[in-house]
């Protein structure tokens, strides 16, 4: 038997991918850029495992086993095996044939508008990428999963080039800067709601597609943005990065708005906490923190290290936590908040929300991509290739 077991980060985007021109090949209307996060506060594992002596296919995730006919899926597995065949790679095409046991797990929530689809995606592509010798471009494999799984594939900021070869050769990701490019910025991840949001983006780009004029408009203008940003990453121009992190965001949720039926991925406490951040930024006459949604209601903040103990202060006082344990409340060490002042708080005018309405904070930074494990400690499968934790219902 051979086995792999993988880590691949979650990767939060700065200027997003909404929308497919080529829903089979998961091919992007634009390019867009995110960031991938430290692996130590949210990722996904994956081990995969071949063996002479299994019968047939299987996937565990997250403690339960899932059907393994999810068509994204097993394009995945097929087309490494293809490349591979191809290639004429180190493994006997038997051994390529043998049957494939994968479990995998996230330590974030799943389908909560957390990227989770991508960091797993792309951690199943770099452990099968190892479990068969492949030496290609594993972002292209990651994208027939996720979209924008491709750009977890790498660490740092990415970048995913839309391309223009209808066989989706060319739409591939490529890093911008490593990890260690800029490493005064930080990331704080505001947990509003941890449940499975009720449009999934699949669903609703392809609704956005189908029936958004203002989608038309945005797909125009999004390459001037990217090249833009692309820059602002480069010169660590961090009020440019941010301006265009929160625009952009603004925008794509304005997109979902337009669709019809339109789709809701924010709650009220996600737009307490964009106009809080409004108003910081307000009251001291410049940028100095970015919010950012995905397809949820989950609101990211990018900002330097010498402004979060501030803004955890605001957290606090605006989101005042539920009796929860600190250590649960807050995750990654942050460091100890600030009171805000009397003044500051009457420049922002809010007024403070429900406790618990934050379920937690996660403090992170930028990380790596997807990284091999090494200790056999790590697998998720048992030498008999079953999960060594599992869920019985």
């Amino acid at each position: 038997m051979r086995i792999v077991t993988c880590i691949a980060p979650v990767n939060i985007a700065v200027i997003k991918y909404w929308g497919k021109r080529n829903e089979e090949l998961i091919l992007p209307i634009n390019d867009s850029i995110s960031a991938s996060l430290d692996t130590n506060q949210m990722c996904a594992k994956t081990t995969v495992m071949i063996s002479p002596d299994f019968e047939s296919d299987r996937i565990w995730l997250n403690g339960r086993e899932e059907s393994i006919d999810n068509k994204r899926l097993q394009r995945c597995i097929q087309e490494i095996r293809k490349r591979v065949a191809v290639s004429g790679g180190t493994l006997s095409e038997e051994i390529c044939q043998w049957k494939i046991h994968i479990c995998s797990e996230n330590n974030f929530p799943t389908a909560a508008g957390l990227a989770s689809s991508a960091a797993g995606y792309a951690c199943l592509a770099a452990a099968l990428a190892k479990l068969y010798d492949f030496t290609g471009n594993i972002s292209e494999i990651a994208r027939l999963g996720s979209g924008s799984a491709c750009r977890s594939v790498y660490g740092g900021f990415v970048r995913w080039y839309m391309g223009s070869d209808p066989t989706g050769r060319d739409s591939i990701a490529k890093q911008i800067a490593p990890e260690t490019h800029w490493p005064e910025m930080r990331i704080i991840v505001l947990v509003v709601n941890d449940s499975k949001k009720k449009v999934s983006s699949a669903i609703g780009m392809k609704r956005s597609v189908e029936t958004s004029k203002l989608l038309e408009y945005r797909a125009k203008h999004v390459p001037q943005k990217v090249e833009e940003m692309h820059q602002a990453i480069l010169d660590k121009n961090f009020s440019k990065f941010a301006e265009l992190t929160m625009r952009d965001s603004n925008q794509m949720h304005a997109v979902c708005l337009d669709t019809f039926p339109p789709c809701f991925y924010l709650n009220d406490i996600s737009c307490t906490i964009i106009q809080l951040i409004n108003a910081y930024n307000s009251a001291f006459d410049s940028i100095k923190v970015a919010y950012t949604n995905d397809a949820g209601p989950n609101t990211v903040l990018y900002l330097l290290e010498e402004n979060v103990p501030l803004v955890l202060g605001l957290i606090d006082f605006f989101f005042p936590p539920s009796t929860i344990s600190g250590q649960l409340y807050k995750k990654g060490n942050p460091p100890e908040s600030i009171t805000p002042t009397k003044k500051l708080l009457e420049k922002i005018d809010l007024q403070p929300q429900p406790i618990g309405s934050i379920r937690n904070i996660i403090y992170t930074r930028i990380g790596c991509g997807s990284t091999q494990l090494q200790n056999p400690s790590e697998h998720l499968l048992d030498n008999n290739g079953l999960p060594k934790n599992i869920q019985y219902l």
